[in-house]
């Protein structure tokens, strides 16, 4: 039985437990990605767009529960890429379109390699995987989804 100071121990907080998980996906993903030129943030947007585009730049941000503020300038590197063009929408100027280049579509077919990859990597399998992601599901929701 856990004393009520053994509550404050760190290896028994939630925080710590994902933030160092999530440090550690992370680092497993960056030798995989490195082949495709992309960040592990870079992965997420392609992922993103690869699912719709174009997408308006805060549409996206709030996709990837990230501020926009943060989510340009990873938009800009990939445009510099020739990955990812950004372009003002003809029916408001105000807003900006994120869409993909034929050489960001294209990148697709290399990433289709990256999941099974980081199965191998983990030594998980898809099902647990699976199980794993289902159960930070009420953690890993959008901004706009953040527990209260």
């Amino acid at each position: 039985m856990e004393t009520r100071e053994d509550l404050l121990a760190l290896e028994n907080q939630l925080c710590f437990a994902l933030v160092t998980a999530a440090r550690n996906v992370v680092a497993i993903y960056r030798p995989v990605l490195e082949p495709l030129g992309l960040t592990h943030p870079q992965y997420l947007v392609m992922l993103a767009l690869w699912e719709q585009e174009p997408r308006s730049l805060a549409a996206l941000a709030d996709e990837l529960a990230m501020e926009p503020a943060t989510l340009s300038p990873l938009v800009k590197r990939l445009e510099g890429q020739g990955r990812v063009v950004r372009r003002r929408a003809a029916e408001d100027e105000r807003v900006l379109e994120i869409g993909l280049t034929d050489e960001g579509r294209a990148l697709r077919a290399q990433a289709l390699e990256v999941p099974g990859q980081i199965l191998a990597r983990t030594g998980i399998d898809a099902a647990a995987v699976a199980s794993l992601r289902d159960a930070l599901t009420r953690f890993a929701g959008r901004r706009s989804d953040a527990v209260g």
